[in-house]
């Protein structure tokens, strides 16, 4: 993305999203020390897939503040085409 970009759209939500990957890193951290412990592995499934929910909700805070900003940006300095193929690529990659 170019700089004009962001400069004249900065991102709204990355206190929310760095927030949001701070508690997922915890959780993480908290999982560690379930299998260092012997945890037994259902319960150990049940954190990760709690894990699994939080990225996918900072995925969302992203995707959200990427639209708001980068695309809003790219669209008013007639570079909505090449944001969006951008957009697209890093999609199917987060989906894959």
């Amino acid at each position: 993305m170019s700089q004009s970009v962001e400069a004249t759209n900065p991102h709204q939500q990355t206190k929310a999203i760095a927030d949001q990957l701070a508690r997922t890193s915890g959780h993480v951290l908290s999982i560690r020390r379930m299998v260092d412990e012997g945890r037994p592995c259902p319960d150990v499934l049940i954190q990760l897939a709690a894990v699994r929910a939080a990225i996918d909700r900072a995925a969302k805070l992203v995707l959200q503040d990427h639209v708001e900003s980068c695309l809003r940006g790219a669209a008013s300095n007639g570079l909505a085409d090449e944001e969006w193929a951008r957009l697209k690529t890093a999609l199917d990659s987060f989906t894959r």
